[in-house]
C-alpha cells in the first residue's frame, strides 16, 4: 500500500481542500501518514496571501524533499496557482497543480511515475466559471465540520492577491451543498461552518438564488443539524433578507465575522474596499438590533501604505464605537504583484508594530467586556479537546455558540456533543464554566472519527 503525507499552509479553505484531496487518495487505497514520516507521496497545499506565505511554502516543500528524496512531491494551492514557475525551479518538485483540477492529481502522479518528467498542470484560473466539487464526508478533526459553498472573489482589493490565486466568484450548486450537509450530520457533526474565499457572496453568480435562501433551506431540510456558522461575511452582504433569516433562525449561531480592514474612509478608498465606515456602522447597528448580544469578530490591517496617525486614530475610535468580541489584527505586509505593494509612503515597521499593539490591547479589552455580559448565564458549548492549559486536569475546552472559548470540567465522552455550561468566570482568552447537562444524547452512534 502506498503512503501519502499532507502539509497545509494558510486558511480554513485550504484545510478543507486538503481533507477533500485526501478523500481521492483514500479511494485509491493510500495510507495517510504524518508529514514528518517517510512517505511515497507528499502533498503540500500552499498559501500566497503574503510574501511570507510563499517563503514558508518553499521551506515546507524542501522539508518534504529531504524527508524522502525518492518520493513524488506534489505542490498545490494558491502559491502553486500564482507562481508555478518558481515552484518548478525547486529541484525535487515533481507535480504542480493549482487551485483547480485537484481531482486529476492522482493521474498526474501516475504519469510522473511512468515518465519521470516534472508536470506543471496549472491553467488560467481567470477562465474558470464552474465550482470544483470536492466532497468531504468527514474530517480528521471531529467536532466542527466545514462545508465549502463558494470559490473565488471579484473584489480586487489593492492589498490582495487572492482573485489571481482563486479566480472569480463561483457558487456551489445548492443541491450539492444540501447533500453534503446531510452527509456531515449523518457522520455525527452537530455544527457546520459554511466556508469559502468570499463566503457571504454566495449566490451572486446564480440566477434568483442567494445566501439567505441557502440558509433557510439548510435549516429546513438537513435532518439532525443543530448549528450553522458563517465563516465570514462582508458588511455589504448583510442584506435585510439575511438579517431577517438570522433573526428567525433557531440554528444560525450568535456570531458573525465581518471584516473591517480600516475604519478610515481615506484608507478604505486606497484599499479599494467597497464601503465607507458609515455604511459599515449602519449594517452593524441593524444586525445588532435584530440580534442583541451578537458576537462580532473582525479583521483589521494597520500600517496600510500612507496611513497617517490621524487615519489610524479614526480606525481606533471606530473600533471603540463598534465594540467587537475579538479582533484579528495584521500589520500591512507588501504582497508582490498587488497595487498596494507599489504605493509610495510605505509605513515604517516600528510604527506598524506600535499600532498593532494598541489595537491588540483594545481588542483584549473589548473581548473581556463582551464576555462579562455572560457571567452567570448558561451557554451551549461544543467541547473540542482537553483543556490546552492543563491537559491532565479533567477539563475540556470548546466554543460556545457566540464564539467564546469556554473551559469546564467534563468527561472525554462529551467531546463533539452540545452541552449546556454555566459561565462562572468570564475572561479572555478563556471563560471558566461548570457543566450543566448534555443537550440531546445521540441516537446510538458515537461521533464519527476519521483518520
Amino acid at each position: 500500500m502506498s503512503t501519502v503525507a499532507f502539509h497545509t499552509l494558510g486558511c480554513k479553505v485550504n484545510h478543507y481542500e486538503t481533507e477533500a484531496i485526501w478523500q481521492f487518495f483514500k479511494v485509491h487505497e493510500y495510507e495517510r501518514v504524518e508529514f514528518t514520516q517517510h512517505s511515497d507521496v507528499y502533498v503540500i497545499n500552499t498559501c500566497t496571501v503574503t510574501n511570507t506565505g510563499d517563503k514558508k511554502s518553499r521551506q515546507v516543500i524542501r522539508r518534504a524533499i529531504r524527508n524522502n528524496p525518492d518520493a513524488v512531491i506534489c505542490v498545490t494551492g494558491c502559491y502553486a496557482q500564482t507562481s508555478p514557475g518558481e515552484i518548478m525551479e525547486i529541484p525535487g518538485v515533481d507535480v504542480v497543480v493549482g487551485t483547480q483540477d485537484r481531482k486529476k492529481m492522482l493521474d498526474y502522479i501516475e504519469q510522473y511515475k511512468e515518465e519521470r518528467q516534472p508536470i506543471n498542470a496549472v491553467t488560467n484560473i481567470m477562465k474558470t466559471r464552474v465550482f470544483e466539487d470536492m466532497d468531504v464526508p468527514a474530517f480528521t478533526d471531529r467536532t466542527r465540520a466545514s462545508l465549502k459553498i463558494q470559490e473565488g472573489c471579484n473584489n480586487f482589493c489593492t492589498f490582495c492577491i487572492i482573485p489571481w490565486a482563486r479566480g472569480l466568484m463561483r457558487s456551489r450548486p445548492k443541491e450539492d451543498v444540501l447533500f453534503q450537509a446531510q452527509q456531515l450530520v449523518d457522520a455525527g457533526y452537530k455544527e457546520i461552518v459554511l466556508t469559502g474565499i468570499h463566503t457571504g457572496g454566495y449566490g451572486e453568480d446564480l440566477k434568483d438564488y442567494n445566501l439567505a435562501q441557502l440558509l433557510r433551506e439548510l435549516e429546513a431540510n438537513v435532518k439532525g443539524l443543530k448549528r450553522i456558522r458563517i465563516s465570514s461575511i462582508e458588511a455589504s452582504q448583510i442584506t435585510d433578507e439575511v438579517i431577517e433569516v438570522l433573526d428567525q433562525s433557531e440554528m444560525i449561531v450568535r456570531h458573525l465575522h465581518i471584516p473591517l480592514q480600516a475604519g478610515s474612509d481615506t484608507v478604505l478608498k486606497r484599499m479599494r474596499r467597497k464601503y465607507t465606515a458609515d455604511f459599515y456602522r449602519g449594517r452593524i447597528e441593524k444586525v445588532k438590533n435584530a440580534l442583541p448580544k451578537l458576537a462580532i469578530t473582525s479583521d483589521v490591517i494597520v500600517g496600510f501604505p500612507g496611513e497617517t496617525d490621524e487615519e489610524f486614530m479614526e480606525t481606533y475610535k471606530f473600533i471603540q464605537e463598534i465594540g467587537y468580541s475579538e479582533l484579528h489584527v495584521f500589520p500591512y505586509s507588501q504582497r508582490t504583484g498587488t497595487p498596494a505593494a507599489r504605493m509610495k509612503d510605505q509605513v515604517d515597521d516600528e510604527v506598524k508594530n506600535k499600532r498593532v499593539h494598541q489595537l491588540i490591547e483594545l481588542s483584549n479589552q473589548q473581548a473581556k467586556e463582551y464576555a462579562s455580559q455572560f457571567e452567570g448565564e448558561v451557554l451551549e458549548v461544543i467541547p473540542e479537546e482537553a483543556y490546552k492549559k492543563a491537559p491532565k486536569s479533567g477539563m475540556l475546552e470548546g466554543y460556545s455558540d457566540n464564539y467564546m472559548k469556554v473551559a469546564f470540567k467534563g468527561a472525554e465522552e462529551l467531546i463533539g456533543q452540545i452541552v449546556r455550561v454555566k459561565i462562572t468566570k468570564a475572561g479572555y482568552p478563556y471563560n471558566e464554566g461548570e457543566f450543566v447537562r448534555v443537550m440531546d444524547q445521540p441516537k446510538g452512534s458515537p461521533i464519527a472519527t476519521t483518520n
